[in-house]
């Protein structure tokens, strides 16, 4: 399930269509929808059995309608995604026994990150919504991937770089908490596997595969290794790092705190996953072999 793009171009653009075109031969039904057309919504998550939510920042507080919805629709069918960028929902003719909602979550356990503004604020609002779906008694999974490797690999996670250093290095902090950085590819696979997967229900399902769990001064060592050169190393205090997000404007003031987060208070790894509110995706699906940061690295050496 899809929503309409206001951005007309971007929509009809024959990347986007080629893409549409392929989920088409793959059996993909599309269902046209609308974030602010209640009935629409309904109508699409009758014929669902997942709905897997992927709105981006600005819609997360929009989240209250696809819950509305699915109180309403009650039962449904078919595993069905939404995500924006062109507007309208697509669903897939694949039976699930267990009927869930996946939050659009796939970042850091809000529950458990500590985080300063602006991460805070977006933070909140990811939490305030798993408690409503808690209290109204909706089945979920949350999907907890961590970092995107594809976003922070690259440029080995160095704000404003276009590509990886090769002379020095900015690491906030010692650079000892553990980051975990993950293929996109591979946190879909993983969410599917976890689609009617009774072990995942009412869970987080956390995605923190061992060879792509690093801390910073880990990382460094492992591209220096690759490029066979050591790298200047710059360690910033936390107290600079405070001062540079709140003197930094959107999207940076955003990407800094997060990196705060993470590679300075360790809010991906500070603590264990209980199996009273989490699984972790490599341990419970072992068969699917994930592309490690080793791999990834060699794409930028």
């Amino acid at each position: 399930m899809a929503a309409p793009s206001s951005d007309t171009q971007h929509a009809t653009s024959p990347s986007r269509s080629t893409t549409i075109d392929n989920f088409k031969n793959l059996g993909v039904r599309f269902l046209l929808g609308d974030l602010n057309d209640h009935t629409s919504l309904v109508n699409s998550i009758k014929q669902a059995d997942v709905v897997i939510s992927t709105v981006g920042h600005s819609l997360l507080g929009q989240q209250d309608k696809v819950l509305s919805a699915i109180k309403e629709a009650g039962n449904v069918k078919n595993s069905f995604c939404l995500y924006t960028g062109f507007g309208g929902f697509h669903v897939t003719d694949m039976p699930c026994p267990y009927q869930r909602f996946f939050p659009s979550e796939f970042g850091n356990d809000v529950d458990r990150a500590q985080s300063v503004e602006p991460a805070k604020s977006a933070y909140a609002t990811k939490a305030m919504f798993r408690r409503r779906i808690e209290e109204e008694g909706i089945p979920y999974t949350i999907v907890s991937c961590n970092f995107f490797a594809g976003y922070f690999l690259p440029t080995l996670a160095q704000p404003g770089a276009t590509s990886p250093p090769r002379d020095k290095v900015i690491i906030m902090g010692d650079g000892t908490p553990k980051a975990v950085f993950n293929k996109e590819e591979d946190i879909g696979t993983y969410t599917i596997k976890a689609v009617d997967d009774p072990r995942t229900l009412n869970k987080i399902l956390y995605v923190r595969p061992p060879m792509n769990t690093y801390s910073f001064n880990d990382l460094v060592s492992l591209w220096e290794k690759k490029i066979g050169k050591t790298l200047e190393r710059i360690h910033v205090p936390e107290e600079q790092i405070l001062k540079q997000i709140t003197e930094a404007s959107p999207p940076l003031n955003v990407l800094l705190s997060l990196c705060h987060c993470v590679f300075v208070k360790g809010g991906q790894t500070n603590f264990e996953i209980e199996p009273s509110f989490g699984v972790e995706a490599s341990e419970l699906y072992p068969d699917v072999k994930y592309t490690t940061v080793d791999e990834i690295l060699d794409n930028y050496v």
